[in-house]
């Protein structure tokens, strides 16, 4: 079961993200609730007509009444806390810390998304660990909570049981790295194509993009063509040269337009092409992991392992039995 744990104020669009994708996937691999703790952060109350937990959404002027309260995080597989309002920095009320606590202790998956990040700074589960959030509050993060080493410049941080992501759009990237790590790279693909958002945005990515970069002009760089090509050619070499030379255009100017567009590099992003179509043959198809690797340009299994190690944080050959067996770590 996934639990969306909403705070006052919360943020309608990093709302949205979870419930969508988990949502949409359903069951039998999730089963999504909303829940709100029964009193608001000043104690004074927050509840429905119904008596139902009610949360103000941040910034548009209305209240979300929820069917449950902080009892359904105590059955829940994954937790996620959506970004919420300027009393990020003040601390949320002791049962909702004392539920977040609970739910980590026992081995509850516990994910946030943009601000989110300080709820569970508050209750601990970030000390001693990796985490991001919106970069605007990167600084105000990493100075609150001195023993939580923040990286204000990736999409999402997987540190296994706990998992964070920067602010709105980063949201969607997570889940769908989720689902990707809980039901493979076909489910997040069907996924992505429905959300119509890219299919995998590694988690090291830059949160923004330095400058927008405008449409090639006729005869100009288009560099999602040569992006297009790198995909369909994945078991060759694809050095900056050689993407270059089809892009028509300098090694340092493919380059630097490159990061521009993806805010990665062109190594980075091959790379993760590379393991995305190696999940994929992993999932699906029974060639040795040697022709899996040669297949995916990697050369030799012990470069593919190398490689999905640090990408996906196992080994091809781990990978493979889980998604064989069928079942998802986390429901």
């Amino acid at each position: 079961m996934v639990v969306a744990l909403v705070l006052p104020d919360v943020v309608l669009l990093d709302l949205a993200a979870p419930c969508h994708l988990f949502g949409h996937v359903g069951r039998p691999h999730y089963e999504l609730r909303v829940a709100a703790a029964t009193a608001s952060a000043d104690g004074s109350g927050a509840t429905d007509r119904d008596g139902s937990p009610a949360v103000p959404v941040a910034g548009v002027g209305i209240t979300l009444g929820t069917a449950h309260g902080l009892e359904a995080l105590e059955d829940a597989d994954t937790i996620v806390v959506p970004g919420y309002g300027r009393a990020a920095t003040v601390a949320p009320p002791a049962p909702v810390l004392d539920a977040l606590r609970r739910a980590a202790a026992r081995g509850a998956r516990v994910m946030s998304v943009c601000t989110g990040a300080f709820a569970l700074a508050h209750a601990g589960l970030l000390d001693g660990r990796r985490a991001t959030t919106h970069w605007h509050d990167a600084t105000r993060l990493a100075t609150q909570f001195p023993r939580v080493s923040v990286d204000p410049d990736v999409l999402y941080v997987d540190e296994g049981a706990v998992l964070t992501s920067a602010g709105v759009a980063s949201g969607l990237d997570l889940c769908l790295h989720v689902v990707r790590r809980d039901l493979g790279a076909e489910v997040a693909a069907t996924m992505a194509r429905r959300t119509v958002v890219a299919p995998h945005r590694d988690g090291g990515q830059a949160q923004f993009i330095p400058r927008p970069v405008a449409a090639p002009s006729r005869g100009g760089i288009d560099l999602e063509r040569t992006r297009g090509w790198a995909q369909r050619h994945l078991d060759q070499p694809l050095d900056v040269a050689t993407l270059a030379r089809h892009a028509q255009v300098s090694e340092r100017t493919f380059a630097r337009r490159f990061r521009d567009e993806t805010g990665t590099t062109p190594a980075r992003w091959i790379a993760q092409q590379r393991i995305g179509l190696a999940r994929e043959l992993l999932e699906h198809d029974d060639r040795p992991i040697e022709a899996v690797a040669t297949a995916c340009g990697f050369g030799d299994a012990a470069v593919l392992r190398a490689h999905f190690a640090r990408i996906v944080g196992t080994t091809p050959t781990a990978y493979r039995r889980s998604f064989r067996g069928g079942s998802a770590a986390y429901g």
